[in-house]
């Protein structure tokens, strides 16, 4: 489905790109733009726009004489939103869920220590706001209501670290998340241990606790890894 406002060459990418990112098209496969803008029925033009937007994720590299090529997977941008988002939504789902998970199991506890050092007031009041936000959706099915707090809960988390590198992972966390309940690898509703432990860290980030911070996300990681041991295995 290709998302409104994007404009032609956003509905060429809609396609093209997850198809890339599922391997339709192996790394080396030459993809000639005239034959492409002939098959989305788009002009050139809107074609090598296209194509512009998949070189600036390393998914394809454009070579005169030679047509666009697709590049090996260890080149992609594979913190890239959108690049995440397509693999989420192919048969790369399990190991991409997984590679992300142990990310964040590495990263967020050491985001959320710093957090408890460094978070502002603010910062510390809207921790406890998307926590308390997360339990109040946490019951009767309400999984798009949860996520909404659970991005924003961990956003201000990474935000609150202190450091921009951890902030920049914002998006990359928002889009597993989003793909953990998009794609159904989440229980009906939340399970009620990890609820808590985002309870107790919100409550841990305000009291300054560092140490009890980064404890509580890194059981936070380790349930999320179980889910997937059983939802995506």
């Amino acid at each position: 489905m290709s998302t409104p406002g994007r404009g032609l060459h956003g509905q060429v990418l809609d396609t093209l790109g997850p198809e890339i990112t599922a391997g339709e098209y192996p790394p080396g496969s030459v993809l000639r733009t005239d034959e492409l803008a002939q098959r989305f029925d788009v002009s050139r033009s809107v074609m090598r726009e296209a194509v512009r937007v998949l070189e600036s994720m390393h998914l394809v590299e454009s070579r005169r004489r030679v047509g666009v090529t697709v590049r090996p997977r260890s080149e992609w941008n594979v913190y890239d939103p959108q690049v995440i988002r397509w693999r989420l939504a192919g048969a790369d789902r399990p190991h991409q869920l997984r590679s992300l998970t142990v990310l964040r199991s590495a990263v967020e506890p050491v985001a959320a220590g710093l957090a408890a050092r460094n978070a502002t007031a603010e910062q510390c009041k809207e921790l406890t706001e998307c926590a308390l936000g997360m339990v109040a959706h946490s019951r009767g099915h309400q999984l798009e209501g949860y996520l909404f707090h659970d991005i924003a809960f961990h956003r201000v988390i990474l935000n609150a670290s202190g450091n921009e590198m951890f902030a920049r992972l914002g998006d990359v966390v928002a889009e597993v998340l989003t793909g953990r309940t998009q794609h159904d690898v989440m229980f009906e509703d939340p399970d009620p241990a990890a609820v808590t432990l985002h309870v107790k860290l919100a409550e841990a980030v305000r009291e300054r606790d560092a140490t009890r911070a980064e404890e509580l996300t890194r059981e936070i990681a380790v349930g999320a890894l179980q889910e997937l041991d059983i939802l995506a295995p």
